[in-house]
């Protein structure tokens, strides 16, 4: 915990001397970024014997590697590719009805860890979208479904980064890049109209995250969203600087 809180201050400190403006902070993870959500929502398969209160890194060990000993017999969760990159992400596991609730204080720490070193961040989160999206159902759930159930946990990171002085939240919705069904969109559009709607009210920006590709039919889908700011990847997809120039306000 030292060494990588030595770590943060180490790359916050470069960040400010660059000059740059916006820099993020919960980008720092042991493991993986979508296990930092995982633990984040409190999406933990049964399994690992997590007793529901904050995700400690035992569990989290647990899920990454694997583990046994104590009465524990389990392997690690299933990892796969992070869209068209070498990079493997762990899996998040959804069941029928699941329910999630805030069970880190990661992303508040690492925030207040900066701001008492004179830095102002952008907390990263992955979006509640996309964290569904690239999930995998164990039974007959679909995770699509269970948008309704996530959203109060996102609306209360919103609310709790607001309440510690936060100016900017930033949510990656890399799925705007892959070919969406109508289901997608419209959880796309759903998702974002209540979040808009919260970060307004508690006078905080969303700083939309898209990357790994050109978002195609789902640029507008993206500049239309009640968001104060929207990252599209050039290097990956140079054609869509035109478009998102000419529909940009």
């Amino acid at each position: 915990q030292k060494t990588a809180k030595d770590l943060r201050a180490r790359h916050w400190k470069i960040q400010q001397d660059a000059g740059i403006q916006f820099i993020p902070s919960n980008d720092f993870s042991f493991y993986d970024h979508i296990l930092d959500t995982i633990a984040l929502v409190g999406a933990v398969p049964a399994r690992y014997q997590w007793n529901g209160g904050q995700v400690g890194l035992d569990t989290y060990f647990a899920m990454a590697r694997g583990a046994q000993g104590q009465g524990i017999d389990v392997s690690a969760m299933e990892m796969t590719k992070w869209f068209d990159t070498n990079y493997h992400y762990i899996v998040p596991e959804f069941k029928a009805g699941q329910t999630f609730k805030l069970s880190s204080s990661k992303i508040f720490d690492e925030y207040k860890e900066a701001k008492a070193l004179g830095i102002q961040t952008k907390p990263v989160v992955l979006g509640p979208v996309t964290f569904l999206h690239l999930g995998k159902a164990k039974d007959t759930a679909k995770p699509l479904g269970l948008l309704g159930n996530i959203l109060p946990v996102y609306e209360e990171i919103i609310t709790k980064l607001a309440a510690e002085g936060a100016e900017w939240v930033q949510l990656d919705e890399p799925a705007l890049v892959l070919d969406l069904g109508a289901e997608e969109k419209e959880a796309f559009k759903k998702a974002y109209a209540k979040l808009g709607e919260v970060a307004k009210s508690k006078g905080i920006k969303i700083f939309l995250g898209t990357y790994f590709g050109d978002c195609r039919d789902n640029l507008e889908l993206a500049l239309n969203a009640p968001v104060e700011a929207v990252h599209v990847d050039i290097t990956r997809g140079p054609k869509q600087l035109d478009a998102v120039l000419a529909k940009a306000p």
